[in-house]
């Protein structure tokens, strides 16, 4: 199939890059307070501004690298990150109960979140090779449920309910859009409820987060103080905001709020307007997304656009339902707002990908 490229999707990049600019700005609003006792403020905002950088320049070259070329090194960069997976558990550093980081020093990368990547590229070959099967369960779903779950319980060994989540929903639309059978999906969603729930009786701490998320106020200065936290800074900031800097709740009161509760203080400071035009531009960002997706001029460049835009919503929903309290605390970060370098990195490199399918689309 010949295939003719023109311009990336502008609207994608403009959108990208404002929702890194609010991000580079909230980082240093949230984390000045903690980084002064480090005895630099900007202590975060210098590393976030590097994790950025680097991003950007991964986004650019997976921009100009034909997305049909990832399709050749699909099966090699999941066993990598397979690889990487089990070293993780070996000599990993475990942060916040999670063994998910390697590295040395201050550098370091979490090879579960390059798993979510590395299996949304596997997944849109294996699916668009294997398109017809995908309708029988032996033969189509339960290999494709087994890479999968294998992945998955993986990332829970750490554990990282989060990050596997992401996968296993990101994962699952891949195969729906793929033409799975409905009772099929049906049917493994009610066994994920059920294995989800057994997850959630096997670990204490995540029992204790569904009780701190049905009543905080039963463990105050517990379990439910952070989801309590998060509430009282989007509270007071209304319409309007308090303003930029004017957080309350960074000043130690909320734990980390340059990370997964970045929008928290983005609400306090920003009001209903600042929230609700971010969530705004990740609309318009997964509409820029999914158009590309349906416009692909093959069925993997439309798996792998699908895939991304998937890892982006599922991020976003999530992320904004913990710090609202419409879902229990989990470890999400906000695509291109919360600090972060693995992260970032990630989802930079996903749209620099989604951009170069942009430039073969029919539309």
């Amino acid at each position: 199939m010949t295939k003719t490229r023109s311009t990336p999707d502008v609207m994608i990049i403009v959108v990208t890059f404002i929702l890194l600019a609010v991000g580079v700005v909230m980082v240093y609003s949230s984390s000045a307070v903690v980084a002064a006792q480090k005895g630099d403020p900007f202590f975060f905002t210098k590393r976030q501004m590097i994790f950025a950088g680097l991003g950007i320049i991964t986004m650019f070259i997976t921009m100009n690298v034909d997305y049909w070329v990832w399709k050749r090194w699909a099966k090699s960069g999941l066993i990598i990150c397979f690889v990487l997976l089990v070293v993780v558990l070996l000599i990993g550093r475990e942060v916040n109960g999670a063994k998910s980081w390697l590295g040395v020093g201050a550098f370091g990368i979490q090879p579960a979140e390059f798993t979510k990547l590395a299996m949304a590229v596997f997944l849109a070959k294996w699916l668009s090779d294997n398109q017809k099967e995908i309708v029988s369960f032996t033969k189509g779903l339960v290999p494709t449920l087994g890479i999968i779950c294998l992945a998955f319980g993986m990332i829970m060994l750490q554990p990282d309910l989060g990050t596997g989540t992401v996968l296993l929903g990101t994962s699952v639309l891949m195969i729906f859009i793929a033409g799975a059978r409905m009772q099929h999906l049906l049917g493994l969603g009610l066994l994920g409820i059920i294995g989800f729930a057994g997850l959630i009786l096997a670990a204490p701490y995540r029992m204790q987060r569904i009780t701190a998320f049905i009543d905080p106020w039963q463990d105050p200065l517990g379990k439910g103080y952070q989801l309590i936290q998060s509430l009282y800074a989007i509270g007071p900031g209304g319409i309007m905001g308090l303003g930029i800097g004017m957080s309350r709740q960074k000043f130690l009161y909320l734990p980390e709020p340059y990370n997964d509760f970045i929008f928290s203080i983005l609400a306090e400071e920003l009001g209903l307007i600042g929230g609700t035009t971010v969530l705004l531009l990740f609309l318009l960002l997964l509409w820029r997304g999914m158009r590309v997706a349906v416009t692909a001029p093959d069925l993997f460049g439309s798996l792998l656009a699908a895939g991304i835009v998937g890892m982006v919503a599922i991020q976003v929903v999530i992320n904004v339902g913990v710090v609202t309290g419409l879902f229990p605390v989990t470890g999400i970060t906000l695509p291109f707002l919360s600090y972060g370098g693995s992260s970032l990195t990630l989802m930079l490199t996903g749209i620099g990908v989604l951009l170069n399918i942009s430039r073969y689309s029919r539309a």
